[in-house]
């Protein structure tokens, strides 16, 4: 355990940090999951700019990667537009 003032308040932080990037980064796994379960185009067409946006936004923020970022975004984008 820590035994400084600044290293316990740093475990704090970190805590509700960890907190905060895992759940975001749930909801944009659930994103990407839900638009891939799509089957209509009009609809996946629809959700692609938001999961896209949500996805910039959590790499701009360093929760994920953002080669991840980019990877999912040009997958998801190459399986609406064969659909």
């Amino acid at each position: 355990m820590a035994n400084h003032k600044s290293a316990k308040k740093r475990i704090r932080q970190s805590e509700k940090r960890k907190l905060h990037n895992k759940y975001y980064a749930k909801t944009a796994r659930n994103a990407v999951k839900n638009l891939r379960d799509i089957e209509n185009k009009e609809e996946a067409k629809t959700l692609l700019p938001n999961v896209c946006s949500l996805l910039d936004k959590l790499a701009k923020k360093n929760i994920i990667h953002k080669n991840k970022a980019s990877n999912l975004k040009s997958g998801l984008s190459v399986k609406v537009n064969n659909m």
